[in-house]
């Protein structure tokens, strides 16, 4: 049997697609490495001596490799206490978030109440309201309750829903599954709390820990919230500790370079291990109004 001889026209597309392709790859490769290259500098500079750090023209791999940086620089503030102080806050905070934002979204996406879209509505534009312009009211009334230099104004608020943000995320996700699950999970004599646990929960979990790395970078990394409610330095979390390598008239830059490493390789190894979800998660939500 001859084969196929391909035309010119055929040929001519695939050529463009193949040419189209290796653009949209190198693309992507220049945008990794523009994305890689502070990674790289702050890891290069975790091993480097203070004044290695600004040479100019900059030198990438340190000469020598100063490896006692780290164990200088965890022993330079107490970096064991303030570990445990933001797993303190960042534990409770993402469960609070996770339950709290699931149950809004359930009862904006599932449930039929009179005002709901209206209600949902007006929530999403708090979206627009930058945090500076709520941060004195806020901060005056939990001193007005007395819980300023406590962890509660850090971790009551997200047993409340936290962030819009969160509570649109689901409720898109949750739009995405069909109502037909619902109406066979109450036929079988399930109040919605169960069809929630049992039926949407289950189906939900890309989102719902696409919810969970997001709060937990975002408290992981807070510094204003901490720096706003915390004065007592036993109470400071990371994000606050690194601020003690960076003083009025002298800075330990090197030192700060290679906490700062430690403090973002469990960020680095949750994404990498989570990353499925997170994807998935994203690329479901929004499929449908």
């Amino acid at each position: 049997m001859a084969t196929p001889i391909p035309s010119r026209r055929s040929l001519g597309r695939t050529t463009r697609t193949r040419i189209s392709k290796g653009v949209f790859y190198i693309l992507l490769l220049s945008g990794s490495v523009a994305m890689l290259i502070p990674l790289v500098w702050l890891i290069r500079s975790s091993f480097m001596g203070l004044s290695q750090i600004f040479i100019f023209p900059p030198e990438w791999l340190p000469d020598p490799w100063r490896w006692d940086n780290y164990p200088k620089a965890l022993t330079t503030i107490p970096f064991v206490r303030y570990f445990f102080n933001t797993l303190y806050i960042l534990i409770p905070t993402v469960i609070g978030t996770v339950i709290t934002a699931a149950l809004a979204a359930y009862g904006f996406s599932r449930l039929r109440w009179p005002g709901r879209d209206l209600v949902f509505g007006i929530l999403l534009t708090t979206l627009m309201l930058p945090y500076a312009v709520t941060l004195i009211p806020t901060f005056l009334l939990w001193a007005n309750l007395g819980l300023v230099n406590t962890y509660w104004p850090l971790i009551l608020p997200d047993w409340f829903g936290g962030s819009i943000f969160y509570i649109f995320l689901l409720r898109q996700f949750f739009l995405t599954l069909p109502r037909e699950l619902d109406e066979a999970a109450i036929i079988d004599g399930a109040n919605p709390l169960q069809v929630l646990r049992f039926v949407i929960v289950p189906l939900s979990r890309p989102a719902l820990i696409t919810v969970a790395i997001f709060s937990t970078l975002f408290e992981w990394n807070d510094f204003l919230g901490p720096l706003i409610y915390l004065n007592d330095s036993r109470q400071f979390t990371l994000a606050l500790g690194l601020a003690e390598f960076t003083g009025l008239y002298t800075s330990q830059w090197h030192l700060l370079m290679a906490a700062a490493t430690v403090v973002i390789a469990p960020v680095l190894v949750l994404f990498f291990f989570a990353q499925r979800y997170f994807i998935e998660g994203i690329a479901l939500t929004g499929t449908k109004g």
